[in-house]
């Protein structure tokens, strides 16, 4: 049947403003002009009605929508609500499911010729409306990024204004794709109508999540964000009175595998064995899940870089040698690891933020065999997610990037961390290798084996402290033997672009727990793949299962994230072809 889009009278449908006079309608309703204001608010149409779109319908509208467009600017919509009114769809107290038609190419070889092959597979999706109570704990909660969200989230629960130099500003979860992107669903009279990403699916509101965690920095919140610098003065006094009354739990510390210079912080450690230390930490999420009454909890890592761990036969190479080398005490096995072996144990979700190798075999052995969801690795925050859209563009455009060079100061504990040279090494790592897919999608430009020159710095200056400088300069091969050179300067406050990027990957994760499909092959319903494949938008270097291709183009991976929620309400993929204007 044809997908129509069917709007609940009861849902709020707000404008989005633009600087143009807007035309009467068709049905005689004079539209506003918008007259500025606040930014974050937005003009509201009263009663909105129900909507439903047939196959002739949208016949008749697409020729008029044409002929408007000759003469008006195009406008846009922002609905809170949506339900997709299709035979295919269906909403009840517990699901929304969804029959959807996936529609790929297999390419095969005969003789000399490649046939393309288009392929239909039929799924079924079962996403669970019934949104838990999350709880999300943070491996390094005392640190720069984790006293940054947990201010955030108050902030925002308490709807906080604060004075800076710059004027009055308010709480907000800008740059959260879950929280401040949004997602277009169709048209309406010629208006282009987008939804908040949030209200795709079901989703637990980062304002109700409760938040703890680890530190081997046993210092109150509030004198840790004082510490950090990230907020402003202002925003630090209205909050110091509740953030005082959060401590982390000791965490687990191990000087060989981080920076020496981090010695001085480690005040609150977990002592005992490396398997007494897994036991705490599941008793810990135990207790942190009883105290608030919570549903569900996901676990992040955003404590220190560590170094790449050895992986060696025997000892990390599967599960059963593993959990023996943990029992053991082996000195190879990272805290990162401990802390994702304690979750993957009691299928507590676990993300990782840092570059270095948490998932050794023997830990997604663990996970796929506990169907218990992991993902990583490395927040993709400024540098890698500018370089992840340029190169996309450049090597898409017909051009070759042949030298890369990235530089980076900062001042923070992060920087004071990757000053030592095993840990900057998987900085180094994660930061490089962003760019392979996109080469190796054009032999064209590329020779076998051939790959731009790139090189990444990165400096410890304390003075900037979290306002990390950014310095990279594209060199490319042109027409006719050209070269061009683009040169850019990206400062910005690292955790402020980082902490709603964690809010993502742990609401992001939860929601995934929640769906389920299956194809029209299989009698039963199944989740997806414990390697959380979907967190590829929002990490430098993405975890993904054996024989899966990585994606690193920015574009593609917001894409994957968007179409498979699409999918999940029955709606096509977002393919931008506008065939109705065309």
């Amino acid at each position: 049947g044809v997908t129509a889009l069917r709007r609940r009278s009861e849902g709020k449908v707000k404008r989005i403003p633009t600087t143009v006079d807007r035309a009467v309608d068709s049905a005689g309703r004079e539209r506003e002009r918008h007259k500025g204001g606040h930014e974050g608010q937005r003009r509201s149409r009263s009663s909105p009605r129900v909507v439903v779109l047939v196959a002739s319908e949208k016949k008749k509208q697409s020729k008029k929508q044409k002929s408007q467009s000759q003469s008006q600017s195009q406008a846009s919509m922002l609905v809170e609500n949506f339900e997709v009114d299709s035979p295919n769809v269906t909403y009840d107290a517990d699901f929304i499911t969804a029959k959807y038609k996936y529609e790929t190419t297999d390419v095969e070889q005969e003789g000399n010729t490649w046939k393309v092959k288009p392929k239909q597979v039929n799924y079924e999706f079962k996403t669970s409306k019934k949104v838990p109570k999350l709880g999300i704990m943070l491996v390094g909660w005392g640190g720069n990024n984790g006293t940054t969200v947990t201010a955030g989230i108050l902030a925002n629960r308490e709807g906080l204004s604060w004075k800076t130099k710059d004027g009055v500003q308010h709480a907000n979860y800008w740059g959260s794709v879950t929280q401040a992107a949004t997602c277009r669903i169709g048209n309406f009279n010629g208006e282009e109508v987008y939804v908040p990403f949030k209200n795709m699916l079901p989703m637990v509101n980062p304002n109700d999540v409760a938040i703890g965690g680890w530190d081997i920095s046993g210092m109150n919140l509030a004198e840790a964000m004082e510490r950090a610098r990230v907020l402003d003065y202002d925003l630090q006094m209205q909050l110091w009175d509740d953030m005082k009354k959060m401590t982390p739990l000791p965490s687990i510390y191990d000087p060989a595998f981080i920076a020496a210079n981090q010695a001085e912080r480690a005040d609150n450690c977990i002592k005992g064995t490396k398997m007494e230390q897994v036991e705490q930490i599941r008793k810990d999420i135990a207790d942190f899940k009883a105290a608030n009454g919570l549903d569900s909890v996901v676990v992040l890592w955003t404590a220190n870089t560590e170094r790449y761990s050895d992986v060696m036969v025997g000892m990390n190479d599967t599960k059963e040698n593993l959990e023996r080398a943990i029992r053991e005490g082996h000195s190879e096995i990272s805290p990162s690891t401990l802390f994702a072996w304690a979750c993957i144990t009691d299928n507590i979700p676990f993300v990782n933020g840092s570059p270095q190798n948490t998932y050794v075999p023997g830990v997604i052995d663990y996970a796929v065999s506990k169907k218990s969801f992991i993902g990583g690795d490395d927040f993709k925050s400024g540098q890698t997610k500018m370089k992840s859209v340029l190169v996309d563009f450049l090597v898409g455009a017909g051009i070759k990037p042949v030298s890369i060079v990235s530089y980076n100061h900062l001042g923070n504990n992060d920087g004071f961390n990757l000053s030592a040279p095993q840990t900057f090494r998987s900085k180094e790592i994660s930061k490089s290798n962003v760019v392979d897919d996109m080469v190796s999608s054009n032999s064209i430009l590329y020779k076998d084996g051939e790959h731009p020159d790139h090189i990444v710095v990165i400096k410890y200056l304390p003075y900037v402290a979290d306002s990390k400088r950014a310095m990279d300069e594209y060199t490319s091969e042109i027409f006719m033997g050209g070269k061009n050179t683009i040169v850019m300067h990206n400062t910005c406050e690292d955790s402020l672009l980082a902490a709603p990027i964690i809010l993502d990957l742990c609401l992001l994760t939860e929601l995934i727990t929640r769906i389920q499909f299956r194809t029209e092959d299989e009698e039963d319903f199944h989740g997806f793949h414990p390697i959380a494949v979907l967190l590829s938008y929002l990490t430098k270097a993405p975890l993904v299962p054996k024989g899966t291709p990585i994606v690193n183009a920015l574009s593609k991976q917001r894409a994957m994230l968007e179409n498979i929620f699409r999918a999940c309400v029955g709606l096509a993929p977002e393919n931008n072809m506008l065939m109705e204007y065309k």
